[in-house]
């Protein structure tokens, strides 16, 4: 094990198995894993989004954009969003900002046709 300071930087293989034989066995299976797909630029947003009930669903921005194809089809959706008064200019600019920089799938994976429906719907769908 290197030490340095208050702050760990490698640990040799034996030792770390040694010490935390349950946290070894974990990672080289996996285990407990969490996939990050996405990226939420806006705090805020990111907890409103964590906030919403599913049961009775409504799309939001982030969801019509995860519904596009590249990133033009995404900035045609934001121009329209603006357009109809869904979202405000300052939040406009910043979703083009991320698709620009990071593009579409930043925010997530793509949503197929009857997304919903296997998610939130009927049980049968989402076998």
């Amino acid at each position: 094990m290197n030490v340095q300071g208050d702050s760990v930087t490698e640990w040799d293989v034996r030792d770390f198995k040694k010490l935390f034989p349950n946290l070894y066995r974990e990672i080289l299976r996996g285990d407990m894993s969490v996939r990050i797909d996405s990226a939420r630029l806006d705090a805020e947003e990111a907890e409103r989004e964590a906030e919403r009930p599913k049961e009775s669903y409504s799309p939001g921005p982030i969801d019509y954009l995860r519904r596009c194809n590249n990133d033009e089809e995404a900035l045609e959706v934001i121009k329209y969003l603006e357009e109809k008064g869904e979202i405000d200019v300052k939040q406009s600019e910043e979703l083009q900002k991320q698709v620009r920089t990071l593009g579409v799938r930043s925010f997530g994976p793509l949503k197929e046709d009857g997304y919903y429906l296997r998610k939130y719907g009927c049980k049968s769908w989402r076998e």
